[in-house]
């Protein structure tokens, strides 16, 4: 490491999984909400109907949110469980194959034969399954991705995000209701891009261009349906 370098702090898989749910869950919060309440702001000038109907699409979105994460994850922790159980059996069973297999591993990551072989040999002495578990299947046996934390993390996330939307349509005057909701929007969602470009490592022009885009059309197509039903009705 140089003098201009900084220490990088690694992120547990466990603690990337909830911080890319709650930025899922917010992202989704600002653009479903805010193209709700824009689309009813179109149709109606009714302040209760806005409010009804955002409240009412911030809980469904938020609980949507929320299980499907969670089963998202479950079934990810599970699959991880059943590829751990495999591991612990194959180990049991085929010790010296694992150990060859694990030292053609460290080999094949430019160590010589030798090397590898000694490597291998003291991590699985060490802990025999977290050390094939990591090699081969980048997992660690101690931080499995936890279904309750990243369905927590969408809930609170998803209501954070809707609440921005609701509460700028709720305290702008009538005639300006919908361009104070489209700027906050805008804004919060260049927010939650640039941080989803921060943990992703993509570029954050392209993150935040994206997430702009996609919720300008999202509140353009529904303020178009609102103005639309509106006036039939």
């Amino acid at each position: 490491m140089t003098a201009h370098e900084e220490p990088h702090e690694e992120v547990s898989g466990d603690r990337m999984n909830w911080l890319r749910a709650g930025v899922l869950g917010a992202n989704d919060g600002i653009v479903s909400t805010a193209s709700l309440v824009v689309g009813v702001a179109g149709a109606t000038t009714a302040l209760s109907q806005i409010v009804v109907a955002g409240l009412a699409g911030l809980f469904a979105g938020a609980m949507s949110m929320a299980s499907g994460e969670y089963v998202s994850v479950s079934s990810q922790r599970d699959a991880e469980k059943a590829l751990l159980a495999q591991e612990k059996r194959e180990l049991k069973e085929m010790p010296e194959e694992e150990l060859a297999e694990l030292t053609e591993i460290y080999r094949d990551k430019g160590l010589t034969e030798e090397t590898a072989r000694e490597v291998a040999t003291q991590l699985t002495e060490h802990d025999a399954l977290a050390a094939h578990a990591d090699a081969e299947l980048g997992i660690d046996p101690e931080e499995l991705t936890n279904p309750w934390g990243a369905a927590i993390a969408s809930f609170i996330s998803f209501t954070i995000g809707a609440l921005l939307p609701l509460v700028a349509i709720v305290l702008s005057p009538v005639s300006l209701r919908v361009p104070i909701t489209v700027v906050a929007a805008v804004l919060t969602l260049a927010l939650t891009g640039a941080i989803s470009a921060r943990f992703s490592g993509a570029p954050r022009t392209r993150a935040v261009v994206r997430n702009i885009v996609g919720g300008l059309i999202a509140m353009g197509v529904t303020y178009g349906i609102g103005s639309l039903v509106g006036q039939a009705v």
